[in-house]
């Protein structure tokens, strides 16, 4: 069997092929990114990134994309601070080598999914007992892909006025999905009791009394309480948009009409002090309170893409249309003319195997029907540039792994009834430790007491997330 540095070497593919395939997918000129970011600080527990000079291909200009991030602490900012310094990082190293920009486009759902738990196993391994949310935003070109976990939201309003919710709420109280599977897993969930009995609060998970059904952290919750985020993949007309991304202390005081039109014609560093002006005018500060506004403006257009919205017949409302990568080009030029929103991708399962199984399904699908035009720009019938190479590599860790001690993602999964075991993509025997216990198929670790004793007596250092 080749070595670990050989394998790596035969899926490495020239830096001018690359650079070839990556102004040969381009389709139009790239929009100009702006934003802007404004807090007001009442524990200390929120924190953020925006970085903008972030490249597929180290080098080559045209391959930039920009990341933006809001993670919002509990229990203390341990978490949110790990998380802000090492998922990104987390989320390259899960991309395949030698990708163009759609195939890159195609694979990151997946990498983020294991970016997300590989850093929440690394912090937990930390035995720090903090939690963060994530809500976890790349910008390629005119493609927004948003992984989030808890409650911190990302929303979208395109021109027209046209708001949409690109992230899910993982608050136990809302989300009747989640409370079912963390119950399924071991969890308990319930309010806080007090003195004779009655109940109080938001519904909780216990042990640990955590508002939240994911996030990243949390060692002393239990490990149904998973980092797998929901993830959603959206394509803009050439019209482009607003991103509003912000903490719960924005969205318990507005809701996402009130954040967009409060800040509506606003340049975006404005726009983000006007959404937490107006969020502290509605509620005052009784949490950390951040939010960040992303501006994606077509490259020759100077006004802000937020504007009010006008009078305008259905054809011309934001729509959302799934999309699959078989679709031709021509529907997407035709989409973008009329500004529709394409989705291209959307899962929010908290099933790591099928996390894994979609994206296998989905890299079978993209070399079939990649393969011939890879072949024409790399002149040759091998494809190195597909990510063969995770055969031999923890698909969350990216450790390498020997034959004998990998253990495949689909193994006894209901999920894998077109895959065979000895498949991959592969686990560690750590990950896969980890992905059991998020299934609730082994116990995490955490004494879990009956209904009544953890609500009367709160685990002592878990956090109570507000």
């Amino acid at each position: 069997m080749a070595s670990g540095e050989g394998r790596r070497h035969r899926n490495l593919v020239p830096l001018a092929a690359l650079i070839n395939r990556e102004l040969r997918s381009e389709k139009m000129e790239k929009p100009t990114v702006r934003f802007g970011c404004a807090a007001q600080s009442r524990k200390g527990e929120d924190y953020f990134l925006m970085k903008t000079d972030c490249q597929r291909i180290p080098g080559n200009s045209s391959s930039t994309f920009s990341v933006f991030a809001i993670l919002d602490g509990h229990n203390g900012n341990a978490a949110a601070i790990f998380t802000r310094e090492n998922l990104l990082n987390h989320v390259l190293g899960a991309m395949p080598h030698g990708l163009g920009r759609e195939e890159w486009l195609q694979a990151l759902p997946r990498a983020l999914v294991a970016g997300f738990v590989k850093t929440d196993k690394e912090f937990q391994s930390r035995g720090e007992t903090s939690g963060t949310t994530a809500t976890f935003v790349i910008v390629d070109g005119w493609t927004v892909t948003v992984a989030s976990v808890g409650d911190s939201r990302c929303i979208l309003e395109t021109q027209g006025g046209a708001v949409s919710t690109l992230t899910v709420d993982h608050r136990l109280e809302e989300n009747v999905e989640e409370r079912e599977r963390v119950t399924a897993s071991g969890g308990e969930v319930g309010r806080l009791s007090i003195v004779g009995g009655a109940e109080i609060g938001p519904l909780r998970c216990w042990p640990g009394g955590l508002c939240l059904s994911r996030s990243i952290g949390d060692m002393d919750v239990g490990e149904f309480i998973v980092p797998i985020p929901f993830v959603k993949q959206v394509k803009l007309s050439n019209a482009g948009g607003r991103l509003i991304i912000a903490s719960d202390g924005i969205w318990d005081a507005l809701s996402s009409e009130m954040a967009a039109k409060s800040c509506r014609g606003l340049p975006a560093e404005l726009a983000a002090r006007q959404v937490v002006k107006e969020a502290l005018r509605t509620r005052g500060l009784k949490d950390d309170t951040t939010c960040m506004v992303v501006d994606i403006i077509p490259p020759d257009n100077s006004v802000q893409p937020s504007t009010p919205p006008k009078k305008q017949s259905k054809l011309r409302a934001l729509l959302f249309r799934k999309w699959s990568h078989d679709s031709a080009n021509k529907l997407s030029k035709k989409l973008s003319a009329i500004g529709i929103v394409e989705e291209l991708f959307e899962e929010g399962s908290a099933m790591l195997a099928e996390r894994m199984l979609q994206f296998q399904q989905a890299n079978i699908n993209m070399e079939h029907s990649d393969a011939h035009s890879l072949t024409e720009v790399l002149g040759s019938e091998e494809c190195p540039g597909q990510p063969t190479s995770g055969l031999f590599m923890c698909a969350v860790c990216q450790v390498d792994l020997a034959p004998s001690e990998g253990i495949s993602v689909h193994a006894g999964s209901i999920f894998s009834t077109s895959s065979k075991p000895w498949q991959g993509p592969f686990l560690c025997a750590d990950c896969r430790n980890k992905k059991d216990a998020m299934e609730g198929k082994r116990h995490s670790g955490v004494k879990v007491g009956t209904g009544e004793d953890v609500r009367e007596l709160p685990h002592p250092t878990g956090p109570t997330h507000e």
